[in-house]
């Protein structure tokens, strides 16, 4: 009989080895779990080793479609981009762990191009990014954020291949004050090298099915454990008016690590202006631009880590008027 394919977020298996260095890893909790992202480079053993199963089953899903061909929702790159990063070659990689410790996660986006029957777009740039496993953003201090400065953890750039595919290796994101967990995504049509001012063709944010952040809540690699301040994502600033078109494909389990995908559909006619988030990190050059744009969205904005006061939120979605609000 033959065996049936892996589900969402409970499918796959590890190797004993890749094993061992996951629950390694784990063994050395206490104060080191509330220090964040210890590393500045590579982290022995903690190299995302999802399922080849997971990663074959997420990447025919994406190949075909999923979910369906429409322009993704524009979200605010705030509060913490480090567009200043961009200008140089240190985000050019596809290994975002930096020596952080948590769940592993591979990440795969697809662009497609919404007036051209949904082809894959090749060669644009993508940029991700997300907090540490305690909730804290690279390259900034205060704001929840102490002694980050400097710091690129967790951060990357990649450029699209001929199936409008980039892949990052990284960690299952943690969580803060007044958000739900979530990845940021911008992607930039640029015929030469990025710069700090490079406006976006897609400014975005992934969303994680609720099942799965119980489940590596519950490990004990986070030890802030389950998300208390946002609940549902209907209760989240930023995914109150739908989720659906950022939702992320998840595939794996807390002991195997996990694959997740999702298909970003793109309008490259049009573009989004640059927002500045706080000025931060040694890279050189302000982020551009003034601070975010008109408020808009329903409901109050949430909080940024460590309960500073959020930032206004971008601009609406193209062809629409206000975007939705919240911090990063």
């Amino acid at each position: 009989m033959a065996k049936p394919p892996p589900s969402p977020a409970t499918a796959g298996s590890l190797p004993p080895t890749g094993r061992r260095r996951l629950l390694g890893a784990a063994g050395g909790l206490g104060a080191a779990s509330l220090l964040g992202c210890a590393g500045t480079g590579p982290s022995p053993g903690m190299t995302p080793t999802p399922a080849d199963s997971d990663l074959a089953r997420l990447d025919r899903l994406l190949a075909g479609g999923l979910p369906a061909c429409r322009v993704a929702p524009t979200e605010t790159e705030g509060p913490f981009p480090l567009r200043a990063a961009l200008a140089g070659a240190a985000l050019l990689r596809a290994d975002i762990t930096e020596g952080c410790p948590g769940v592993p996660l591979t990440l795969r986006v697809r662009l497609v191009d919404v007036n051209n029957g949904c082809r894959p777009i090749a060669g644009a740039w993508v940029y991700v990014w997300h907090c540490d496993r305690d909730g804290r953003y690279s390259g900034y201090d205060g704001m929840g954020n102490p002694g980050q400065s400097g710091r690129s953890f967790l951060r990357g750039v990649q450029r699209s291949g001929a199936d409008g595919t980039v892949s990052f290796t990284t960690i299952y994101p943690g969580w803060y004050e007044g958000r739900i967990t979530h990845i940021h995504c911008m992607a930039f049509l640029a015929s030469g090298a990025l710069k700090n001012d490079s406006p976006s063709m897609a400014t975005t944010q992934f969303a994680f099915p609720d099942r799965v952040n119980a489940a590596v809540y519950a490990s004990p690699l986070y030890g802030k454990g389950p998300n208390t301040s946002v609940l549902r994502l209907e209760d989240d600033g930023v995914f109150s008016d739908g989720a659906e078109a950022e939702m992320l494909t998840v595939f794996g389990s807390v002991e195997a690590g996990y694959a997740a995908g999702i298909v970003v559909g793109v309008d490259p006619t049009v573009s989004n202006p640059v927002e500045a988030g706080p000025p931060g990190g040694p890279f050189g050059g302000p982020p551009g631009g003034p601070q975010g744009g008109p408020l808009g969205g329903p409901g109050r904005r949430p909080p940024m880590p460590g309960g500073a006061m959020p930032l206004r939120g971008g601009p609406g979605p193209r062809g629409g008027s206000g975007g939705r609000g919240g911090a990063g």
